[in-house]
């Protein structure tokens, strides 16, 4: 009875509940799409089998982002990888190897040319600057597909500033990224 008084009372139309549509948009703009997990044992030459951190496994093409040359630090068994993939979740758009992209990366101090500079890229999350006096690095992930870089500026205040970068080229010895126009080419330090 009270169903129906409700349904004349709103002359029998429904309603929707109406939402910010700002805050819709800035949630999926922050949404990380990226699928994290361990390369496994059935993966081959073109197929990459994660067994997601969701505990999912999935089976991914990786031939068009191997055409595509969007496979960063290659894959074996037993490896952490980060994953853009379709809806369908049947193929790879971008593959990246968290534990090759780990380590300690170097590269000549752009001010002066005549020592290193650089970061130390830890598990969890976790960086540290290389001879860095002025940076203060925070934080490190992969956000839908690029590298994110938190940190603070000596002298700028406590602001964070977090950058995104596009992966360029990673292997066992070079992680090359970009930010917009700027490259930062990096070796491995030894």
């Amino acid at each position: 009875m009270a169903a129906i008084l409700a349904m004349a009372s709103c002359g029998g139309k429904k309603t929707q509940a109406s939402f910010d549509e700002g805050d819709s948009i800035q949630t999926s703009i922050n949404r990380n799409y990226t699928i994290f997990g361990v390369c496994g044992e059935a993966s081959a030459m073109n197929t990459l089998q994660v067994i997601a951190d969701s505990g999912d496994t999935l089976n991914l093409s990786v031939a068009n982002a191997k055409e595509l040359m969007q496979v960063f630090g290659g894959y074996v068994v037993g490896d952490r990888v980060a994953v853009l993939a379709n809806e369908q979740r049947t193929e790879a758009s971008l593959v990246i190897n968290e534990t090759t992209l780990m380590g300690d990366w170097v590269m000549l101090n752009p001010l002066d040319g005549s020592s290193y500079v650089g970061m130390s890229i830890r598990e969890g999350g976790v960086v540290e600057g290389i001879d860095q006096t002025t940076l203060i690095y925070k934080s490190w992930s992969i956000h839908n597909g690029k590298l994110e870089i938190s940190l603070v500026r000596e002298g700028g205040g406590d602001e964070e500033e977090t950058t995104l970068y596009d992966m360029v080229k990673l292997d066992a010895d070079s992680l090359v990224i970009r930010d917009g126009e700027d490259l930062y080419e990096y070796v491995r330090q030894q």
